[in-house]
């Protein structure tokens, strides 16, 4: 037998040497890295066998040592150029094109994966669709495959170089590359390794490893866990995946995707991993070996060394590591060649999913100050610290210019850095930044830094066939195309742009995914200064722009314009004149100037016009302006384009429209103004501007808070008629002369306010006082109305101001001085510390002493604060002893940015510990530093810091020395906020006197401070119907409003009246009112007027501390809105003027004009006596009156004049023969056609109709911005209108032929007659359709039938498509007589009847067809009539065959005029038609035969006509015996009633019939002989007809007889029923208001029955009155029993669910359901409501509610089988699974519990 060594050269079962110990295995290693002994070797190692043990020991260890698969020398991080082909990284996707993948590597690399490089089996799939043209298998893109933040293992396949020098990684995923160090052989269960799916199969997936022979198989359930962003996976995409299973020796792998399980799987010495397999993720134990200054060396798998570099080490603890720790690591790259291994400590790496986020990051681009140098690393980069303590990484290529040298000292020596965030790194989730200046100033650092329609500078790179190639930056490239490198096609481009010139370009298009940028250099784009379109949200209606031709066709031009918009130029809009062909006047490249006409952004449809743009450049800006809608007031965001001298110049944004924002309107504050604009930059972009003014060239912006809120309240005049004495405006100063201050307001409106007037004090000049654009309160003093000039008053006596006020101003002034500072920091060119604009009020700063002025000022030296003046006055070191150099404690004061200087204090009580400040305590204070405008004080011994203003009052500016603040100045101030958000966390404070509020004078002078929100008593001295008077402490009179007295009024009370004079009550201070004063004469003090404090007795505002924010908003118009319901009070009728006064609150007023206060026009005749001064009426706000702080009002429910809307109107003018024109409330006017009157025509309709008649009408439409009327009754009152008889005719659509209909005579034409039939539509009677007179002239209609005459009329038929309709007046039609009187002796002519085949003849008897047979004279047998038309004259008396004869002669000589519709009734019509002399008994025949009759009858036919009418009488019989025919007469009702005396639907039946036709009295009587006819045993049947009574009386009868009918019901019914018939009568018919009466007697009357209590609750619940079915609820539990209470519950709960708040249903079901939960009936009715209503959450939670309630087990199942019948319905088959689990959980609970 041949020995084992031979059989096995390679392996196998190696020989034991007897007696010889066991060697140990070692793991095997790398062929690479082993040692080969030689037998020189083997004696060598013999001899040291026999030496000295000390020299075996040093052997031993450098054996040790020489056995090492790698050593690790240096840790550095992964540079570019360290990286070969062949090796092993782990990567992060970043991003995903159609045929590209980006990966992030480690150290910010950056590599790609090409479409191609992923595996075999899309390499295959690929192939064959673009070599066969196979679109059978459905190939997903790399998007889909990749999502972004992807862990993958890759493998370098290529390294090339770029155009500019740069290296270009090219990666592979291929498994067969990644996996090439690995065979079947050493497959072993445990491992993690990377593939691709190979194909989908039935049960699974098979994946590519990359290892021939074996085949690794992914079950589908494994799959699933894989992403849930993927429902399954495809061919071609990357797993990573845990080996489950290995069988026959490799062949054979069963694999999982588990997240989970593979983040938790660590590679192991078992699993017998070489340096050649090991691969990038995989997760190691691993030991620190040594701890560098670069990094550690780790030990891991017990026979490999790895490095970790500084910025994969956890940043948490980074400074604790040390040699012989424990820690878990990833392996990130493998590198055979230099035996190198790398890995990461990093936490993110080791989470389950293989996916990290984020991978982008905003902050890419952004220049970044102030950054801190943490650490530097020589050979690798440096670790920067931002200001926000994040860390970034700087490459030691971007620590210096790319041509300077590495300067490690420079670097280190500076303190402060400024970078650039260049890119974010996914694997180190950190950013990498430059400190290169080149890099931080240039504009453009990615393509997602430009933006369409940008300019920009670049150099030419080389011109190419499609255009020119422009280099923007570094990596930046964009192209010129042919068509835009001039303004026309260049022949020769290469002749004007030269490799290396310099060009400026505006970009077209830019897209960053794709790298793709378009660029112009057409010279009229360039220069553009039109707003850009770049986006069709941008593309507004009316907006100007130019764009360039893309396509001329013959339809119109297409023009784009940036951003790949574009929009098309229809024909029609192309020139002012007619183009045949667009091709002759436009070229594709051409720049024109468009105008949108209209745009559809979501669909990208946009319509434009050259045309329009045509007119000159002031005309379409000023088209533009008129397009934005500048109402005065409105808050917009403006871009500023350019600073002039005390202006900016704007453009409001998005609509590009040009506006000034001047210097003074910056601020309320003159301070803040010169900050702010110092500030501000041109591009900055500037939120919540109002528009003050608007002129044709721009808009003028104001930013003052003040004038804002006065804009915004309403609280301004907008034209010199709404200024009244006493009125208090916002201003501001416009100018100052030597006699005044002229002083503006919004609108444009200026007064001058005399130098008397201008303060409290005595002045001598205005020099000084104020300041241009200064901020003032004003109150109008006088008015010339003449020539219309104002005089105000700025004293500090006259104007009011509020606490909150003035705290509003401070809080405003100190927030824009704190969004100047941000503003400040962030510009570049200044250069400010950033720790300067950090420092804060109150903030205690550390500082070394400078020097010691001679002024005994001190200044300070700060090592934050480079470059930066830290001083201190003499006030703020007195005490306290310094020396030069000496650390102190300061306290920040104030910092100056301008000037750059820190003002601070040494104070003790300022710089030791602030003490507890509790808010509204009373503290002095004293002044610590002054500004103009503000002052920084403490607050006694707190030590807290906190700003006021140094004046009490806005208009306060002039003081004499001893008045004015200084520092060191004591005052007292009232704490109204310990620790204030807007104010940083310092006291909100009031200065004390402010706080007490103004002095108003008194009745006798004296003085008494109030301030809002005191609590007040005195004695009601006077009572008014307005106001009541109330005597107050010190002699100090206060004024009650009438709406201050009650919470709740009732419309038609009178609240004053319900106080006594003499009464004590008690008040709260809501303001002040100036009232007139009688101690002077009106002809010598005409305005004198005093201020008196307003008080309130409402009680929501008295109870404990509840706050005046409803004082403060009854001063705000705003805050009501049209449609508004409010109370208000009557003040006067207006005479002149014609409209009511009332009064709202006292503050605001309104007016009801006098067509809107009442429907009733009878009660118009007087005005002044339907209501009374001080009556309270409820009203609707219609709008805002052009009068300041007042409301136009509607007491009758109308407040805008919509489609339905009933109100009344004035006649202004009867238009003759057409209608009525009426003037309407809110100034508007509408028109009446005559067909609009009334219900019922009437000849002459506008005879009873005056000018200045006050009438009641309807809009029915609007036309051109008149409204159509209506006075129809049915109209204006359709709840009492009486029967109509004619009917509206609302369209064409509701005229049949046939229907008679009525109308006025519009005109007589050519043609005929045309009549109108309703105000839009006419119809047209033809001449031959309008008399059975034959007329010559036809200038005898326009004599005999008048316009605006009334006749009926005949369809004849209708034209919808065309609209026209076409009437008959003829008598047989109309059964009206002749339009035209006999008297006029004109010939007859009858209409003769038309065949089929619409044949005409005209014989008499003599002249008969042969074969036709001849019929008799018989009228009832006409069956064959020829239609022989007779003319017959009156006068004649021959015999009839000589007439007979005439009339055919007649016949002949005469053309037929007249044609009978073949539906014609001959047995209607013909004794009409005939003269008196041919009326004669038919029956005589022998008068009626003449010589040329008919033959008689045959036998044959007297037999046919025999059978006929056995037929017809049987027909009749089967008629009379089928009890389901519907009877058609009233005879046939009859014999049905007699039938069934007892059935209420038979009468109700006749009752319809009659109806139908109009005849209500019959109808009556019908009802009336079923109420006596029906026996007294069927009560239904008769409550059926008396319910019918009720409706009958409800739709045709009026209020009286409706309320007989039903007072006669309840005597012969039971009252209940009765009730609710009519009550739902009245809900059915919309007489709501009935109808809530009729339930309230209800509900007293049957309280104890519960169907009375719902039908109440969803009427109220249908009217939308959800509050007061709460209020119904709980009287109904009161009223019944207590037994009911639940049901009751229930169902009012149930019908929250189906017409009020769902919210509430579910409240009222929790509530009841926590007290009754064995109540499963109402379980179950909870859990339909809440499938129907709720969501899936809502319902599950609720079932799981239910399963655990402790209720019988036959119950609980039920519900278990609905909650699993929903979740089969709606849910999941997991929800399905766990509901089952949950039954399960239950029975066996069950179980072990009856066990138990």
């Amino acid at each position: 037998m041949a020995s084992p060594e031979e059989d096995f050269p390679r392996g196998g079962i190696s020989k034991k040497i007897s007696g010889s110990k066991p060697v140990v295995q070692h793991v095997e290693a790398d062929n690479l890295f082993q040692t080969c002994e030689t037998a020189e070797n083997k004696k060598k190692r013999k001899s040291i066998k026999q030496g000295d043990g000390k020299d075996a020991k040093k052997q031993k260890i450098a054996k040790e040592e020489s056995l090492k698969l790698n050593a690790a020398k240096t840790v550095d991080i992964l540079h570019l150029k360290n990286i070969k082909v062949g090796t092993l990284i782990l990567g992060c996707v970043k991003e995903v094109t159609d045929f590209e993948v980006v990966i992030s590597l480690p150290s910010g690399i950056t590599g790609f994966l090409p479409v191609t490089n992923l595996s075999e089996a899309y390499r295959k799939m690929l192939c064959s669709q673009l070599d066969l043209d196979d679109d059978t298998e459905e190939i997903f893109t790399l998007p889909y495959l990749f999502p972004l933040g992807m862990l993958v293992r890759c493998v370098v396949s290529s390294l090339g170089t770029t155009k500019t020098g740069h290296i270009s990684l090219k990666l592979s995923i291929d498994p067969k590359l990644v996996n090439s160090g690995l065979n079947a052989g050493t497959l072993k269960a445990g491992m993690v390794l990377s593939g691709c799916v190979e194909s989908i199969e039935d049960h699974g997936f098979l994946v590519d490893i990359g290892l021939s022979g074996t085949r690794a198989f992914l079950a589908k359930p494994e799959a699933n866990q894989c992403s849930a962003k993927q429902a399954e996976l495809k061919v071609g995409q990357y797993v990573t995946c845990l080996l489950e299973e290995v069988k026959n020796n490799g062949r054979i792998v069963r694999v999982s995707m588990n997240p989970a399980t593979v983040a938790q799987t660590f590679a192991t010495a078992e699993h017998g991993w070489t340096l050649s397999s090991l691969l990038p993720g995989l997760l190691v134990n691993a030991e620190i070996k040594k701890v560098t200054k670069n990094g550690l060396v780790l030990e891991f798998l017990s026979s490999f060394t790895g490095t970790v570099d500084f910025l994969n080490m956890d940043p948490e603890r980074a400074e604790s590591y040390s040699p012989g720790d424990k820690l878990k690591a990833c392996v990130l790259y493998v590198e055979p060649s230099t035996r190198s291994v790398g890995l990461s400590l990093l936490t993110h790496l080791f989470k389950p999913g293989c996916v990290v986020e984020p991978v982008f990051s905003e902050r890419v681009g952004e220049v970044v100050e102030g950054c801190r140098l943490k650490c530097l690393h020589s050979a690798s980069g440096a670790i920067l610290e931002l200001p926000e303590k994040t860390v970034a990484f700087v490459h030691r290529n971007y620590l210096q210019e790319a041509n300077e040298s590495f300067s490690h000292n420079k670097i280190i020596s500076t303190l402060s850095h400024v970078c650039r965030i260049m890119d974010f790194s996914p694997l180190e989730q950190m950013h990498t930044a430059s400190l290169r200046r080149s890099i931080i100033d240039t504009p453009f650092l990615r393509y997602q830094d430009i933006r369409p329609g940008q300019l920009l500078e670049g150099t030419v790179l080389s011109v190419q066939p499609s255009g020119v190639i422009v280099k923007v930056t570094d990596h930046i490239r964009g192209l010129v195309p042919s068509l835009h490198v001039a303004d026309v096609v260049l022949k020769n481009p290469e002749k004007k742009y030269s490799v290396g010139k310099k060009v400026k370009c505006r970009v077209l298009l830019v897209e960053p995914p794709s790298r793709k940028l378009l660029l112009t250099r057409k010279k009229a784009l360039l220069d553009s200064t039109l707003p850009l379109i770049r986006s069709y949200a941008e593309a507004r209606v009316g907006k100007v722009s130019h764009g360039y031709v893309v396509c001329v066709k013959d339809f119109g031009c297409i023009v784009r314009f940036y951003g790949n918009v574009k929009g098309l130029v229809p024909l029609q809009e192309l020139t002012a004149e007619p183009v045949v062909d667009p091709q002759q006047l436009f070229y594709v490249g051409q720049v024109v100037k468009t105008k949108v006409l209209s745009c559809n952004a979501e669909q990208e449809k946009l319509l434009l016009s050259f045309k329009a743009a045509m007119g000159p450049e002031s005309d379409s800006m000023k088209e533009h302006l008129q397009e934005f809608n500048f109402e005065i007031g409105t808050k917009v965001e403006a871009r500023i384009v350019k600073k002039l001298p005390d202006v900016l110049q704007m453009s409001i944004l998005p609509e590009e429209s040009p506006a000034l924002l001047p210097r003074a309107h910056l601020s309320d504050h003159v301070s803040n103004c010169s900050l702010l604009w110092e500030a501000l930059r041109e591009g900055d972009v500037v939120s919540n501007a109002v528009c003050l003014s608007k002129s044709k060239s721009n808009a003028i912006l104001t930013k003052k808070p003040i004038v804002a809120a006065a804009l915004e309240d309403g609280f301004v005049a907008r034209d010199f008629s709404d200024l009244q004495v006493g009125m208090q405006l916002v201003g501001w100063v416009k100018n100052i002369m030597p006699y005044g201050v002229f002083v503006e307001f919004p609108y444009g409106l200026v007064a001058l306010a005399p130098k008397s007037a201008i303060s409290d004090m005595f002045v001598t000049s205005t020099e000084g006082i104020f300041q241009i654009g200064q901020t003032l309160l004003t109150k109008v003093t006088n008015l010339d109305e003449e020539k219309r000039r104002v005089l105000v008053s700025l004293k500090v006596s006259d104007v009011s101001s509020g606490e909150e006020d003035s705290l509003g101003r401070l809080l405003h002034g100190l927030q824009e001085r704190t969004a100047m500072v941000k503003m400040m920091s962030s510009r570049a060119d200044l250069k400010l510390p950033e720790f300067l604009c950090s420092l804060t009020l109150g903030q205690k700063l550390k500082v070394t002493v400078g020097t010691v002025k001679e002024d005994g000022s001190v200044t300070f030296v700060g090592d934050e604060l480079p470059g930066v003046t830290v001083v201190a006055k003499k006030y703020h070191v007195t005490g306290v002893k310094v020396a030069p150099g000496e650390k102190v404690t300061v306290v920040v004061l104030h910092v100056d940015l301008l000037a750059l200087q820190v003002h601070v204090s040494l104070i003790p009580e300022l710089v030791g510990k602030k003490k507890h400040l509790e808010t509204g305590s009373t503290l002095p204070a004293a002044v610590r530093y002054l500004e103009e405008e503000f002052a920084v004080i403490s607050l006694a011994d707190k030590g807290h810091l906190t700003v006021v203003h140094t004046t009490a009052h806005l208009n306060e500016s002039f003081r004499f020395k001893s008045q004015k603040l200084a520092v060191g100045s004591s005052l007292s101030v009232i704490v109204k906020d310990s620790s204030c958000e807007e104010l940083g966390g310092l006291p909100l404070v009031l200065r004390a006197a402010l706080a007490e509020g103004a002095q108003g004078p008194t009745l006798d002078g004296s003085a008494k401070p109030y301030r809002i929100g005191n609590v007040v008593t005195g004695t009601v001295k006077a009572i008014r119907p307005l106001s009541i008077l109330v005597s107050l402490p010190d002699n100090v009179k206060g004024s009650i409003h009438v709406s201050q007295i009650k919470d709740v009024v009732s419309p038609g009370s009178y609240p004053t009246s319900t106080v006594k004079k003499g009464s004590t009550v008690t008040a709260k201070v809501i303001g002040t009112k100036d009232v007139a004063a009688h101690n002077y004469l009106p002809i010598s003090h005409p305005a004198f007027k005093f201020t008196v404090p307003e008080l309130t007795m409402l009680p929501s505002v008295m109870e404990g501390n509840a706050s005046l924010q409803g004082a403060k908003m009854m001063r705000k118009l705003k805050r009501y809105r049209p449609g508004d319901e409010i109370t208000c009070y009557v003040s006067k009728y207006n005479m002149q003027k014609k409209y009511l006064e009332v009064e709202v609150s006292p503050f605001i007023s309104g007016v009801v004009d006098l067509l809107l206060m009442t429907l009733d026009h009878k009660k118009l005749k007087h005005p002044e006596k339907m209501y009374r001064t001080g009556q309270a009426l409820s009203a609707k706000v219609a709008g805002h009156s052009h009068v300041p702080k007042q409301l136009s009002l509607s007491l009758t429910g109308v407040y805008s004049l919509s489609t339905g809307a009933v109100t009344l109107g004035i006649v202004r003018k009867v238009v003759a023969h057409s209608g009525l024109a009426v003037s309407l409330p809110f100034g508007r006017s509408g028109f009446v056609s005559l067909l609009d009157l009334a219900d019922s025509y009437r000849p002459n309709p506008l005879e009873t109709y005056l000018v200045g008649t006050i009438v009641r009408c309807c809009v029915i439409g609007e036309d051109d911005g008149s409204l159509q009327l209506s006075l129809r009754p049915s109209r204006v009152k359709a709840s009492s209108a009486p029967p109509v008889r004619d009917v509206e005719v609302l369209s064409i659509d509701d005229l049949k032929e046939g229907q008679i209909v009525r109308g006025y005579v519009k005109s007589v034409g050519d043609s005929g007659v045309f009549i109108r039939l309703s105000r839009s539509i006419t119809g047209l009677a033809r001449y031959q359709q309008l008399t059975t007179y034959f007329v010559k002239d036809h200038s005898v209609y326009a004599k005999h039938i008048q316009l605006s005459g009334l006749y009926t009329t005949k369809v004849v038929s209708v034209n919808k498509e065309k609209g026209h309709v076409e009437l008959s007046l003829l008598p047989q039609d109309t059964g009206k007589p002749d339009v035209l009187p006999e008297s006029l002796g004109l010939p007859l002519r009858l209409g003769r009847k038309e065949n089929k085949g619409k044949r005409k003849r005209a014989q008499c008897e003599s002249k008969q067809v042969p074969g036709k047979n001849v019929k008799k004279t018989d009228v009832k047998s006409d069956e064959n009539d020829s239609g022989v038309e007779v003319f017959f004259r009156e006068e004649e008396k021959q015999d009839k065959s000589r007439k007979a004869c005439r009339a055919v002669e007649g016949v002949e000589a005469q053309p037929v005029r007249l044609h009978v519709p073949g539906g014609f009734s001959w047995d209607a019509s013909l004794s009409s038609l005939r003269p008196t002399t041919a009326a004669k008994d038919e029956d005589s025949s022998d008068e009626e035969e003449a010589p040329g009759q008919p033959r008689k009858k045959s036998k044959k036919d007297r037999e046919l006509e025999k059978q006929q009418e056995e037929k017809r009488l049987s027909q009749l019989e089967n008629e009379l015996m089928d009890p389901n025919l519907q009877p058609r007469s009233a005879n046939a009702f009859e014999r049905l009633v007699l039938s069934s005396p007892d059935s209420s639907l038979v009468w109700l039946q006749y009752m319809a019939f009659h109806l139908q036709a109009t005849e209500i009295e019959q109808a009556r009587a019908v009802a009336e002989r079923a109420l006596k006819t029906i026996s007294f045993r069927e009560e239904q049947e008769k409550l059926n007809v008396w319910v019918a009574l009720l409706n009958l009386e409800n739709l045709y009868g009026s209020e009286d007889s409706l309320h007989k009918v039903f007072e006669r019901a309840l005597q012969y019914c039971e009252p209940l029923p009765v009730y609710q018939q009519l009550a739902d009568i009245y809900t059915t018919s919309n007489k709501h208001k009935e109808a809530e009466m009729l339930y309230k007697n209800m509900v007293k009357r049957f309280s104890q029955d519960r169907a009375v209590w719902l039908s109440y609750a969803t009427f109220l619940l249908k009217q939308g009155q959800n509050d007061s079915v709460h209020a119904l609820l709980q009287r109904a539990l009161k009223s019944l029993p207590n037994k009911e209470h639940v049901d009751l519950i229930a169902k009012f709960a149930q019908l929250e669910f189906k017409y009020g708040d769902v919210e509430r249903g579910k409240s009222m079901f929790d509530r009841t359901l926590s007290n009754y939960p064995k109540r499963t009936d109402l379980w179950s009715i909870y859990i339909d409501l809440m499938i129907k209503h709720g969501t899936q959450k809502e319902v599950r939670e609720l079932f799981d509610r239910v399963i655990h309630l402790s209720v019988a087990v036959k119950r609980i199942k039920f519900f278990f089988k609905r909650y699993l019948e929903y979740e089969k319905k709606n849910g999941t088959p997991e929800s399905v699974q766990a509901v089952k689990e949950k039954a399960l959980q239950y029975v066996e609970a069950k179980g072990s519990a009856a066990a138990s």
